[in-house]
C-alpha cells in the first residue's frame, strides 16, 4: 500500500512490547514510510513473522522492560546507526485479572505497576536526554480510556493508566522549549489478545468482551499514533482519546437498598 509522504518522518523509532498486536501494527506503519526500527521483546523469536514482512533496518533488543539494568545496558550498546532515537513509543503494558480489589492477586498488581508505569518511566528517562540534546524527538505513550473512566475490577489497571496520562502531561510541561513532543494515546475497546492475557488464557471469557460489537483494531490505533507522530514539528497532540462507535462512557453505578 502506498502512503503519501508525511509532513514529518521519524528516522529511528523505538517500540516497546513489539510482539503484541499493537507493536506489530506500529512497526508496519512506520516501516511503510522508511523509518528504521528498534523493537523490544522478551522472546525475540516471536518477532520472526513480523520481521519477515519488514524491509527497513531493524534492531531487536531482547529484554524485559521491567529490568532497569538490562534496559540501560541495551540502550547504551545500540549501534551508532540506531542511537539517535526520534520517536519512542511506550507500548509495553497489560491488564491482569478483573476481580474486585479485595479479591485481587497482589502479584498481578505488581506486574501491572512495574510494566505499565515503572518500566515506561525508566525507558523514557533514559531516552529523553538524547532527544533534548538534539533539540528534537517525540515520546508517544499508550495509555487507555481506563485512565479516565474507572470501572469495577479495573482498580490497579485503571490507576496505572491514569499515571501514564498524567506522566505524559507532566513531561510536556517539562519539555517546553526543548523541541521534544509528548503525546498520550488513549484507546477504548480494541480487539487484540489483551483480554486473553487479562483472563490468563480463558478464551471464552475473553471473547465475551468483544461479542456483538465492532471494536477498534490494532491498525486503527497505529493510524492514530502515526498521525500524531508525522505532523509538522510545531504541532503537538497532547492527548488523543479514541473509541469504537459502538462504545461510550458509562453512567455512575449506584447501589440501592430498598427500605423494609
Amino acid at each position: 500500500m502506498n502512503h503519501p509522504a508525511p509532513a514529518h518522518r521519524p528516522n529511528i523509532v523505538l517500540i516497546t512490547g513489539a510482539t503484541g498486536e499493537f507493536g506489530a501494527a506500529f512497526a508496519r506503519r512506520f516501516a511503510a514510510i522508511g523509518s528504521k526500527l528498534i523493537l523490544t521483546a522478551r522472546k525475540p523469536e516471536k518477532l520472526r513473522p513480523l520481521l519477515d514482512t519488514l524491509d527497513v533496518p531493524v534492531h531487536v533488543l531482547e529484554l524485559d522492560v521491567r529490568d532497569r539494568k538490562t534496559v540501560e545496558a541495551a540502550l547504551a550498546a545500540l549501534p551508532a546507526e540506531f542511537k539517535d532515537i526520534d520517536l519512542l513509543i511506550n507500548n509495553a503494558g497489560l491488564a491482569l485479572g478483573a476481580e474486585p480489589a479485595h479479591k485481587a492477586n497482589l502479584d498481578d498488581w505488581e506486574v501491572m505497576i512495574d510494566t505499565n508505569d515503572k518500566a515506561l518511566a525508566i525507558i523514557t528517562g533514559l531516552v529523553l536526554p538524547g532527544m533534548v540534546e538534539r533539540g528534537r524527538g517525540h515520546v508517544i505513550n499508550i495509555s487507555s480510556i481506563a485512565g479516565s473512566y474507572p470501572y469495577p475490577g479495573g482498580h490497579v489497571y485503571c490507576a496505572s493508566k491514569a499515571f501514564v496520562t498524567q506522566f505524559s502531561l507532566a513531561l510536556k510541561a517539562d519539555l517546553i522549549g526543548t523541541g521534544v513532543r509528548v503525546t498520550c494515546i488513549e484507546p477504548g475497546m480494541v480487539e487484540t489478545s489483551f483480554s486473553l492475557v487479562r483472563f490468563k488464557g480463558d478464551a471464552e471469557r475473553a471473547a465475551k468482551v468483544y461479542a456483538d460489537t465492532v471494536p477498534l483494531t490494532a491498525e486503527d490505533v497505529a493510524e492514530s499514533v502515526y498521525w500524531a507522530a508525522t505532523l509538522p514539528a510545531h504541532f503537538n497532540v497532547n492527548r488523543l482519546e479514541i473509541m469504537p462507535t459502538t462504545q461510550g462512557p458509562g453512567v455512575l453505578a449506584v447501589h440501592r437498598t430498598p427500605k423494609s
